[in-house]
């Protein structure tokens, strides 16, 4: 018990680790390809995995939506700088889920040895239907989004409650009235409360591993993890491409040199990288920005605290480029109109996530229930997240850091203030 006790103690990455290093030795114990017992009790293994996935499945829909509504309702973003944001923003993840659809396409990890968990999986049916489509969009009922997982219905739904509520805040604040305090106080407690429940699942996640693991490793060997090596290594190249994409922008964009945007904000990106956490990271982020980069506070602020609620690019990335693997790894080749839901519904589950952690193994549940994939597959693809969560939030600050360069504009602070002080203005 007490020794529970301490291994509980430990970062949630290091139980991960030691679950797999402990299913390893069980598989190998079990035959590791050739079982010594009946293979039907060997799949029960998996069963802490179907359950805690189930669970998260649950929580995906809730969280979503109180995440769109409680960003929308909280955030504070001013008029003038609210449009350019916004189209920063969208660019920003746009092109990080279309740099990783691209390299699952070329690279193609998935072909690589075969990861099948021996599911019944059957294939999505759907076609291009814009007609379809459209229909879809409009829920028979509020609820049935949350009941059905529909992503679609979902953000549509939400998305409504967030701009209406917004508008309705913005309205008693202009008239100094504060009767939009009881619901956002009441969102915000939803919020809390489900990220809680949230926490209390992530952190039964190593036996998840564990058991679809070990179940692996016993019945079909280590040969099925071959094409987890080569997802790894495309996941890095994207999120590279996603790096030069940013200082690309950084150079056209902004008075900052690339080179001193790297080196200055190099304190960020190590604390992003070690704690896995953009909120952890979030007041060294406004910091470095200010007072190594020299950008003004006010683009600061907009980057790092405002858009850092919105822009998980590393995250979106990650999501899509899983889905692309996994559909490869069953030989489920996504359609186009596939990739294009892949596609949304990694922007949307995207929103909100900076301030969890491991939030993307909840929200990437409903990425693969948008397209028909198994979510069994995620288990196996946190044997190698705790490393790429840390990439992908490296990046995530990145993509703040360089909304805040944009935001600033091509002329630097102090040349603004001696222009002024030139034309007599103070």
């Amino acid at each position: 018990m007490n020794t529970l006790k301490k291994i509980a103690q430990f970062p949630l990455y290091i139980q991960i680790v030691f679950a797999l290093i402990l299913a390893i030795i069980v598989g190998i114990i079990l035959g590791a390809g050739n079982p010594i017992i009946s293979p039907s009790l060997i799949e029960h293994l998996a069963l802490p995995c179907t359950l805690i996935l189930k669970a998260l499945r649950t929580l995906a829909t809730p969280l979503i939506f109180l995440a769109i509504i409680h960003t929308f309702l909280t955030a504070e973003i001013p008029s003038r700088s609210g449009r350019k944001l916004a189209f920063l923003l969208i660019t920003n993840t746009l092109m990080a889920i279309i740099i990783g659809l691209l390299v699952a396409n070329i690279l193609q990890p998935g072909i690589h040895g075969n990861l099948e968990l021996g599911i019944d999986i059957k294939p999505s049916e759907k076609t291009l239907d814009p007609w379809g489509l459209l229909q879809d969009l409009i829920p028979d009922s509020v609820v049935k989004p949350l009941v059905d997982n529909n992503v679609i219905q979902l953000i549509i739904v939400a998305l409504s409650f967030a701009i209406v509520l917004r508008g309705l805040k913005t309205k008693f604040i202009e008239e100094n009235k504060t009767d939009y305090l009881p619901i956002e106080k009441l969102i915000t407690v939803l919020f809390e409360a489900v990220i809680i429940i949230v926490h209390w699942v992530i952190k039964l996640v190593p036996f998840a591993v564990f058991g679809i693991v070990s179940q692996t490793i016993a019945l079909k060997g280590f040969a099925p993890f071959k094409s987890l090596g080569f997802f790894v290594i495309a996941v890095i190249v994207a999120l590279i491409l996603q790096a030069i994409y940013y200082l690309t922008r950084v150079y056209f964009g902004s008075w900052v040199h690339p080179i001193d945007f790297i080196k200055k904000g190099s304190d960020a990106l190590i604390t992003a990288f070690s704690t896995a956490s953009s909120t952890a990271t979030m007041p060294i982020t406004f910091e470095v920005l200010i007072e190594k980069i020299g950008l003004r506070e006010s683009s600061a602020s907009l980057g790092a605290l405002v858009g850092s609620n919105f822009n998980n690019d590393g995250t979106a990335l990650y999501e899509a480029m899983s889905a692309l693997f996994i559909s490869q790894i069953l030989n489920q080749q996504l359609t186009l109109t596939q990739q294009i839901m892949v596609m949304l519904t990694s922007i949307i589950a995207s929103v909100g996530a900076a301030g969890i952690p491991e939030a993307g193994l909840v929200t990437m549940t409903l990425v693969f229930t948008s397209v028909g994939l198994p979510t069994e597959y995620i288990a196996i693809l946190v044997t190698v997240d705790w490393f790429l969560d840390r990439c992908r939030t490296a990046i995530n600050v990145m993509g703040d850091m360089t909304v805040s360069a944009l935001v600033d504009g091509k002329t630097r602070k102090e040349k603004l203030e001696e222009a002024f002080i030139e034309t007599g203005i103070k």
